[in-house]
């Protein structure tokens, strides 16, 4: 069983921003079938001038202690932060963020940062057809 350090342990005992978003502008989902983690991100779009921002992001999570630490913080990464800032988060960002995961538990990190990335995808196909 993986060890995981006090930040990782915060976030899964006391995630952020978990939940859904019922009129949510995008939402992004990923898995692992491997591992059996399921992801799904939700977020809310405002504009400021020409930036489109993260307003409200919310996320639910099927998966170990790591995959709802990891989706609590790419959540918390990513709140307030424009579009194009928030595309730019890696999955390397997030571990370092939660000061590093178990090696055999960095999937969870790339799944996060996938499903925030197909939300903001969403975003843009449905912003496209109006």
């Amino acid at each position: 069983m993986p060890i995981y350090n006090d930040i990782i342990m915060e976030h899964f005992k006391n995630p952020r921003n978990l939940g859904s978003i019922s009129d949510a502008d995008g939402i992004g989902e990923a898995g692992n079938p491997v591992c059996g983690d399921l992801m799904k991100m939700y977020i809310k779009v405002d504009r400021k001038g020409n930036k489109e921002y993260i307003s409200d992001i919310k996320f639910e999570t099927l998966g170990c202690g790591a995959a709802i630490a990891v989706s609590s913080m790419t959540t918390e990464m990513a709140k307030g932060k424009t579009l194009d800032e928030v595309m730019k988060i890696t999955r390397d960002d997030v571990a370092d963020t939660l000061d590093g995961l178990p090696p055999e538990k960095m999937h969870c990190s790339n799944l996060a940062s996938d499903a925030l990335h197909k939300a903001i995808e969403d975003y843009h196909s449905k912003a496209n057809k109006d």
